[in-house]
């Protein structure tokens, strides 16, 4: 069998790449464990300068690395560099911390000595998706590689170009060929890849269906997991907001990547008093946002989502809604022409019963579900399966530390700014959006073997 890549703004097929028999993934698997068993011996100095190297290449490809992301699934080719920056800052942040952050840590018993030690576990599946396809597989190898571990990709099949450009990357910068390879399967075939007892756990970046399949796959073989699934994220904007400021964080939030990033700004909850000015301010910043081919007009804001399928599912959502009692005052019809292409979108008038307030809307359609006071805000806000993300806007900081700290459900709150990953800081959700997380100490320490050591 093989698997085609076809561009989303035109439809047109891309390339075809051959499917891997079991035979051959059953070697790189057993190749891959071969190379982590030495590459776990070596110094962190070692592995600090492939990962160095690696973020050069990052930088210095940047711009290649973008039109391949907009061919393969539509990024603006602005974001496509700045996502290949940042892929190379988390290479850079875990070359210059991984040492200290692994380093053992001395325990005060009534042994002779006592610490904990953090060993690599082993090889790491890594089944990844589509949306961010450099920087969601960076954000798991560059801890995974740094902490001695080896990894294994299986990328979503529409872009496989992109899995083929990150094994150049690490292999162009040192990394043992065989310690970081793409697997070209099916997802029928991943069952039985988590269940191989040469890979020692599992990282899944998708949707919440996903992850159920692949946790309960990984708990019946007792893999460790980490799942990043999805996200509905809340942005509450209250009655002392700086409503300019709110409104273009929204803005910017809600169309970055086309609409398709799980920490987007998805549920706008806006208190009753502000309700008028921040819903014309939304309004004029969705439609100010320039839609296109990016490889045609590399201005361009917002491109096309990545497949025909979810831009007619995101379809269905905004038609439900509107259905529903929601209104479209800006946006909400599919554009005539070839491609996968949604307009920037505005509801209105969002509330229970509707896909906008109840599921996850994976393009560039912005949700406002108005609330009479902080206490409703809240408890709207917290109203949803997932827990990935969440914001609140305010002029009183302590109020929006409060609330961020206390009061909302997710992983990554904030006060006045959109949310976003930082290698700096943990990264992952609660509740349907997942367990466990990537990035920072916490996400370098997913993978490793926390050794007590006790000498008499």
């Amino acid at each position: 069998m093989s698997l085609e890549t076809i561009d989303p703004s035109t439809g047109q097929p891309i390339a075809r790449y051959e499917e891997m028999g079991g035979d051959e993934v059953s070697s790189l698997v057993a190749a891959a464990a071969a190379a982590q068993r030495e590459w776990r011996r070596t110094p962190f100095s070692h592995r600090a300068a492939c990962l160095q190297r690696a973020a050069e290449a990052l930088r210095e490809g940047a711009a290649g690395h973008a039109r391949l992301m907009a061919r393969e699934m539509g990024k603006p080719l602005a974001e496509g560099r700045a996502e290949a920056e940042k892929c190379a800052w988390v290479c850079d942040h875990y070359a210059e911390h991984a040492q200290e952050l692994l380093a053992p840590r001395p325990a005060e018993t009534d042994a002779a000595a006592s610490y904990v030690a953090y060993r690599p576990l082993g090889v790491v599946l890594a089944i990844m998706p589509w949306n961010f396809p450099f920087w969601q597989v960076f954000r798991f190898a560059a801890p995974a590689l740094a902490a001695g571990n080896g990894a294994l990709l299986k990328h979503a099949p529409n872009v496989l170009g992109c899995a083929e450009a990150i094994e150049g990357v690490f292999h162009d910068a040192g990394i043992p060929r065989d310690l970081f390879r793409s697997l070209r399967i099916e997802v029928d075939a991943v069952g039985d890849l988590i269940e191989d007892p040469r890979i020692q756990a599992v990282t899944l970046t998708g949707s919440t269906r996903a992850g159920r399949e692949v946790a309960s796959r990984a708990g019946a073989a007792i893999k460790k997991t980490v799942l990043e699934l999805g996200g509905s994220d809340a942005y509450l904007i209250l009655e002392d907001a700086d409503l300019e400021r709110a409104a273009r964080a929204c803005v910017k939030s809600r169309l970055i990547n086309t609409g398709q990033s799980c920490i987007a700004a998805k549920r706008l909850v806006v208190v009753e008093a502000v309700r008028e000015p921040f819903e014309e301010l939304l309004i004029q910043g969705m439609r100010e946002a320039r839609m296109g081919n990016p490889l045609v007009d590399p201005e361009v804001d917002v491109g096309p989502l990545a497949r025909l399928d979810l831009r007619d599912n995101l379809a269905r959502q905004v038609r439900e809604s509107v259905e529903a009692g929601a209104r479209a005052v800006l946006g909400g019809e599919v554009p005539d022409g070839p491609g996968a292409f949604y307009p920037p979108t505005v509801l209105t008038g969002v509330g229970p019963g509707m896909p906008a307030y109840h599921e996850e809307l994976f393009g560039p359609v912005a949700a406002v579900l108005p609330v009479a006071d902080e206490a409703e805000a809240i408890r709207v806000a917290n109203d949803t399966s997932y827990g990935l993300g969440a914001a609140v806007f305010t002029r009183d900081v302590g109020r929006g530390e409060r609330i961020a700290a206390d009061e909302l459900e997710a992983g990554s709150c904030f006060v006045n700014a959109f949310v976003k990953s930082d290698p700096r800081l943990p990264f992952g959700g609660i509740k349907e959006s997942g367990y466990g997380r990537e990035l920072a100490a916490d996400g370098i320490r997913e993978f490793v073997n926390v050794k007590t050591v006790w000498v008499e």
